[in-house]
């Protein structure tokens, strides 16, 4: 049996706590699921992050948003996974192990394949499971034994699978093409992959001299040094002033090739002199026109980033210095008509940050259209919802608009591609298992392609791979779909996208019922957060510093859909508070209740005072609200009301008013009423809590003794009815006004915190108003410091020389004459009332002014009013109280 430790640590140190529960949670089994068919699935599959990484802000964020939902979950009473695992990141951990070996003054060439590869699995077998240690720092509930990692057997057996048959459908041909390529990383990036910034440069004018005749047609372009692989100049068919030179010769500057000037309707009429230098090996819109008009395909630059044997003189030479060098010999032979300072975005390697080339190679493609188009017609149809809904629109555009995808990257480290050649008739074998001859004319001379496949096609197959597939497994039928994905925007098209078009392929139904889409973490200035700046947060240091639970509960409480999250430490130090606030309180209660830890039943309504009945109430209130948030996936929303119960409803009002029944002050049987229910609350604030702030839940929760068991073995809780109360939630509320404005008057005169005052006076006829006050004496004597309340009617004469306040059909005085010194009182009324009157005047012209009107939020403006209201209704009380005081 449980059993209760009545005196518990004055201060609250989360470290042990911390250690000791997740150790606990992994030993029993808490995170561990099962397919069970009498119970409701809920599934999600973690963004596998990179093995090379470690917890940043980012991953804290994503992964306490989804630890939120499913601890809640478990207590709703659906089986849970969670399932975790960890991307092979291609290009990333073959750098970062290149990196590494030059340290020693090898590079992978010097190694070979087969051994730079083991060299990469002895790296992630030493570094790359850290991140996985820190995400149980941060709490995840993951299903750890189900761990994941994308170049597992199982996972390398679907990535062929899917490869073959998207192959032999049609769906994956290998062509010659124009391709993003990271000089560095010696590799192709998709679209998706390259990162463009606008950066300054130049647009150069450059004549092109006619074949036929004197003059040159002047062309203009930011990249001379690719000149040399010219092979046409094309101008818009609705261009009226070259209509006439369609069909004629110029010849390439420093050449003499001589190519022809075409129409196309690709070219900007407005850029530069309306003529365009079609180059197809190094532009992709060229490499298009190109393939319209059958045009040559001439490359001037190589892998390496440096020009070839192409480019005549330049031969050998950098693309900057290329570039430089060009413009110096145009220049000499008088074929630069002018240069124009100019921003334009320049795209670069999302790695490594290096200058990207377009690049005319060999490559492996996805046909995209058509996986695309079932990706679209699954969303249109309802059957996966995006939250906030806007991020569909940007779904929709991009599919759309998609272009095939390039799938191979010339790399050793990641699946490779699953292709052989025939040495003797060229034939391509592709196969799921490895082959021993060419399928075609049975030749043994065959070899395996190079190229390994994009880490994000791998990653497509997640939800589905990670539970068995292509082998028919019950986990594969019991949790797919999955219910939810939680993930950041900046990968809708990397990941997400291509999730739904794998997911529909293979499995005929989406990969998930639901997507949420998080904004990014920001400092407390809304900057984004770099190493340059100095201005990262990192979730680590602050776990250590703080404790995981107030970083989760400060990362949830800031959340707001569709809004970045501004963070700093002294918001994180805020939450550490409010883990004090709530461990403070339950020692407070724990040394007021007996050692008996069974569930006492709630006292008659009739035996309860009006703040026990009212906790109770609100406690109902926020059990509804917390779970309809929950349910949306408004984590802030819900969070934040939490913090707001338990700081100020439970701590600042009801344990207050509680108090003397505790100590016995109102008799024996008072006390065992009001231990039921601070019981009651206490375990229902623990459970609604323990998905936010798990690790000081369970602590607190064997604390008070309430099971042996987890606490989030324990259902979540259910309102009840005959507890929530309207009329009651009004009568405090009437009462908490009374003693606010007594509080604030004390404050006015200058009454010491503790210093007891002998009356306040109360003018009204309402007769529930004076029975409030009538039945909570005691209450507003110990928390407004008042021995006594004289209630008067309307018409009778208050005393002069007062501060008062209005409260609900009344109002509240106090005598100050003995107080303060009225004469300094009343002139410094009047400079706040001077102050206000210019805040009003400022106001009123606000609202006056059509264009805040028209333009601001709804919720600004109104807001707007209220304030104004409050600041009238604040000078009125200001003038009334400086005439009682003058009277005096």
């Amino acid at each position: 049996m449980a059993t209760r430790i009545r005196e518990i640590e004055k201060n609250y140190d989360p470290t042990p706590i911390e250690d000791k529960w997740y150790s606990w949670w992994l030993k029993t089994g808490l995170f561990h699921a099962e397919v069970d068919p009498s119970k409701e699935a809920f599934s999600i599959v973690i963004p596998p992050p990179n093995v090379t990484g470690s917890l940043h802000i980012g991953h804290a964020f994503n992964n306490t948003f989804q630890d939120i939902i499913c601890r809640y979950k478990r207590m709703a009473g659906y089986n849970v996974l969670w399932l975790p695992g960890t991307d092979h990141a291609g290009i990333a951990t073959q750098n970062v192990v290149e990196r590494s070996l030059a340290k020693e003054g090898i590079s992978r060439h010097d190694l070979g394949r087969e051994e730079f590869v083991k060299k990469v699995w002895e790296w992630k077998e030493e570094y790359g499971n850290r991140i996985i240690e820190q995400m149980k720092k941060l709490g995840n509930s993951c299903d750890w034994d189900r761990e994941r990692f994308t170049l597992d057997e199982g996972l390398s057996k679907a990535v062929r699978t899917v490869f073959v048959r998207l192959y032999k459908k049609g769906l994956i041909y290998k062509g010659r093409y124009i391709i993003n390529w990271c000089p560095r990383c010696h590799t192709a990036l998709s679209d998706i992959e390259v990162e463009h910034e606008d950066v300054a440069g130049h647009l150069y004018y450059v004549k092109y001299p006619f074949v036929d005749g004197e003059g040159a047609l002047i062309v203009a372009t930011t990249r001379p040094e690719t000149i040399l692989g010219d092979v046409a100049i094309a101008v818009h068919p609705r261009a009226e002033q070259y209509k006439h030179l369609i069909g004629k010769k110029v010849r390439v500057p420093l050449t003499n090739r001589e190519i022809p000037i075409i129409e196309d309707i690709m070219v900007d009429p407005e850029f530069g002199t309306g003529c365009v230098k079609i180059t197809p090996a190094h532009d992709p819109n060229d490499f298009l026109v190109g393939q319209r008009h059958n045009l040559e395909q001439i490359q001037v630059i190589d892998a390496d980033g440096f020009m070839n044997e192409n480019a005549l003189s330049y031969k050998g030479l950098s693309v900057m210095e290329a570039r430089e060098h060009t413009i110096e010999d145009l220049k000499k032979q008088n074929l630069i008509e002018k240069i124009e300072e100019i921003q334009h975005s320049v795209g670069h390697c999302y790695r490594c940050h290096t200058m990207v080339e377009p690049y005319l190679s060999e490559q492996w493609f996805v046909k995209a259209k058509p996986l695309a188009d079932a990706g679209i017609k699954a969303v249109e149809e309802g059957k996966i919802t995006w939250i906030p809904e806007q991020w569909q629109k940007i779904y929709y555009q991009w599919m759309e608009n998609i272009r095939d995808w390039c799938i191979s990257r010339q790399l050793w480290w990641g699946h490779r591609i699953p292709a052989w050649t025939c040495d003797d008739c060229g034939h391509i074998t592709v196969s799921e298992e490895d082959p021993t001859t060419c399928e075609k004319c049975g030749s043994s001379h065959i070899h395996q392609d190079e190229d390994v496949l994009d880490t994000w096609f791998s990653s497509a197959l997640w939800p589905f791979s990670t539970l068995g597939w292509p082998d028919e497994t019950k986990e594969l039928k019991y949790f797919y779909p999955t219910s939810l994905l939680v993930t950041a925007f900046d990968i809708i098209f990397f990941w997400v996208a291509r999730m739904i078009m794998m997911g529909l392929e293979f499995m005929d139904e989406e990969p998930f019922k639901e997507v949420y889409i998080h904004a990014l973490i920001r400092d407390e200035d809304g900057q984004k957060m770099s190493k340059s700046k100095g201005n990262v947060i990192d979730p680590l240091t602050m776990i250590e510093k703080y404790g995981a639970d107030s970083l989760r509960m400060t990362l949830a409480a800031l959340t707001v859909q569709g809004r970045d999250v501004l963070l700093s430490a002294n918001k994180i130090e805020t939450y550490r508070l409010f883990m004090n606030k709530l461990w403070n309180a339950s020692r407070f209660a724990l040394m007021n209740l007996e050692e008996d830890c069974s569930i006492k039943p709630l006292p008659q309504k009739e035996s309860m005072r009006l703040h026990d009945r009212w906790i109770l109430s609100r406690t109902q209130y926020v059990i509804n609200e917390v779970t309809k948030l929950l349910d949306g996936y408004f984590i802030g929303e819900a969070a934040r009301l939490l913090y707001d119960f338990i700081w100020r409803d439970l701590c600042d009002w009801y344990l207050e008013m509680s108090k003397p029944a505790l100590k016995s002050d109102e008799g024996a049987k008072r006390r065992q009423d009001t231990q039921a229910v601070v019981e009651y609350v206490f375990r229902t604030v623990l459970q609604l809590m323990h998905p936010f702030i798990p690790f000081l839940t369970e602590e607190l929760w064997h604390i008070f003794g309430f099971s042996e068991d987890s606490i989030e073995r324990t259902s979540w809780p259910v309102s009840s009815a005959e507890l929530l109360s309207a009329e009651d939630d009004g009568l405090m509320s009437t009462l908490q006004e009374f003693i606010r404005i007594t509080r604030n008057l004390r404050a006015e005169a200058r009454v010491a915190p503790q210093q007891k005052i002998d009356r306040v006076i109360l003018q009204t006829d309402d007769e529930k108003l004076r029975d409030i006050v009538h039945k909570n004496m005691d209450m507003i004597s110990l928390l407004a410091k008042v021995k006594a309340v004289e209630i008067i009617g309307d018409s009778d004469e208050k005393p002069h020389g007062c501060l008062a306040s209005v409260v609900a059909n009344g109002e509240i005085s106090l005598e100050v004459g003995g107080l303060l010194d009225i004469e300094a009182e009343i002139e410094r009324l009047k400079q706040e009332l001077q102050g206000l009157a210019k805040d009003i005047e400022k106001m009123n012209k606000k609202l006056a002014n059509e264009n805040f009107i028209s333009k601001a939020p709804e919720e600004v403006v109104e807001k707007e009013r209220i304030r104004l209201a409050d600041n009238q209704n604040r000078y009125q009380r200001i003038r009334d109280n400086i005439s009682s005081l003058k009277r005096s």
